[in-house]
């Protein structure tokens, strides 16, 4: 019983991990890798495994860097299901077909600018025919089922509280006489945040894979956040500008609705408009309407009349390219939500392209930005951004909401640990070096356990719980 990591070792976007056992063989996860550009292209690289060998797949959630790399999967030979939470599938019917858009256009563009050089186009990296295929081979599991995926392989879903429908991955092994319990952490979300369930710790793991990616610090405290975001809404309403938010159109952007109209009267809301500029958001907030039994107690209580979230009387949402072009002429009080959550790509580069040099306007930065993307240029304060070949000067205070991150941050990722009964050895991935090595240290300082920080390509013998070299 063997486990590879094959992305998000040392970084925090691409993760799969694959896991060999008796001949069999289990993908868990497969998203994109998002950055840089030379980090991007990456992704088209050959796999380091046979897609056409995959017997199985397991996806902890919907997001990007975890589930945006298997229409190229199935587009390379992978036939198999794929195993995940019903919320998840659904949110995946709206995450997949645009990123296979998203690549489609850059290829088109690609493209036109390679021949003009004279230089051979490329090709998408998938199709929305790819697309089609893949969520054709989802399988539904609830939380707290065992579903059989294989001969001798168990598998069971935690709530993470990431997002909705996100999962930790509990995977029993029985080979050969041999039992192992592996658990996946997932990407593990804060405790006593808006419309989600709190994360769940699995109660026993023979071994661990953790994420880390806030590792090295902890979040502003619930309270601390919400005093901040009033205090930024009332700079930028004094300002005479508007205020711009770089979303992910799941999780982030349907927690920012909630708390808009939980906090209505105390932000003075009704002085702005809310724009959600985001076709994808749109979609994805409706499916957490749908999704209500997966929501907390608090949520199910202030929500009137179903839905996530209270009435936000001033919500315009914006579905058209037209409605989106309209709000560049807005000099003022407007709130514009919109995607990509890390400023790589989407509706929110027009926004700041004329909002970013204005004095008077504001920008939001509430979830994790990756080496090498627009929105970590914007969070590391350089004063100059590119968008669209235009070199552009940022004026715009920009503030950081680190308490709005659906990932936990150290206190949390630790109080999660802790709920194992026995603390189990772990490999920790999906976190830049400097957040991974501070968990690792406070890990084996609190519990005295063997941590591991794998790169990319080595593994794990499950049996012995020894590292294979790459």
């Amino acid at each position: 019983m063997k486990l590879r990591f094959y992305g998000a070792a040392g970084e925090v976007t691409g993760s799969c991990c694959l896991l060999e056992a008796d001949g069999m063989r289990v993908l868990i996860d497969c998203g994109l890798i998002q950055g840089s550009k030379r980090d991007e292209a990456r992704n088209a690289a050959a796999f380091p495994f046979d897609p056409e060998k995959i017997d199985a797949v397991v996806l902890s959630h919907a997001h990007i860097d975890h589930s945006g790399r298997l229409p190229l999967l199935v587009r390379r030979g992978y036939r198999g299901p794929i195993y995940t939470h019903r919320a998840t599938r659904g949110l995946c019917r709206v995450l997949l077909p645009d990123a296979a858009a998203l690549s489609r256009r850059d290829a088109e563009q690609e493209s036109r600018r390679r021949a003009r050089k004279g230089l051979p186009a490329v090709e998408a990296l998938y199709t929305a025919e790819d697309v089609a295929a893949t969520l054709r081979q989802f399988h539904n599991v609830d939380f707290g089922e065992t579903v059989n995926i294989l001969p001798g392989v168990r598998l069971r879903l935690h709530e993470a509280g990431h997002i909705l429908g996100a999962a930790s991955i509990e995977l029993e092994l029985d080979i050969a006489g041999a039992i192992r319990r592996l658990v996946y952490s997932g990407d593990i979300g804060s405790y006593d945040m808006p419309i989600v369930r709190d994360p769940v710790t699995p109660r026993q793991a023979d071994m661990l894979v953790m994420e880390s990616t806030y590792g090295d610090r902890n979040h502003r405290s619930h309270a601390e956040t919400l005093a901040e975001l009033g205090e930024v809404l009332r700079s930028a309403r004094h300002d005479q500008g508007n205020v711009i938010i770089p979303a992910f159109a799941v999780g982030r952007t349907q927690d920012l609705l909630y708390l808009f109209g939980r906090h209505w009267d105390e932000w003075e809301l009704s002085r702005w408009k809310v724009y959600l500029d985001s076709p994808m958001a749109i979609q994805a907030s409706q499916l957490y309407v749908t999704h209500d039994e997966l929501h907390d107690e608090e949520t199910r209580e202030l929500a009137q009349g179903g839905g996530f979230m209270p009435p936000l009387p001033n919500l315009v949402l914006c579905r058209s390219p037209e409605e989106s072009m309209r709000l560049n002429h807005v000099r003022h009080g407007a709130i514009i939500i919109a995607g990509s959550g890390m400023c790589n790509g989407g509706r929110v580069l027009h926004h700041l392209k004329h909002n970013a040099w204005r004095p008077e306007c504001h920008v939001m930065i509430v979830g994790f930005q990756a080496r090498g993307t627009l929105g970590r240029r914007l969070v590391d304060g350089e004063p100059w951004i590119r968008i669209h070949g235009e070199a552009i000067r940022v004026e715009a205070k920009v503030h950081t909401l680190g308490g709005m991150s659906a990932h936990a941050g150290q206190s949390e990722l630790l109080r999660w640990y802790a709920g194992f009964e026995q603390p189990p050895p772990t490999w920790l991935i999906h976190g830049e070096p400097q957040a991974r090595n501070a968990l690792a240290d406070e890990l084996s300082a609190r519990h005295d356990v063997q941590v591991t920080r794998p790169a990319s390509g080595e593994g794990l013998d499950l049996t012995t719980l020894q590292t294979l070299d790459a």
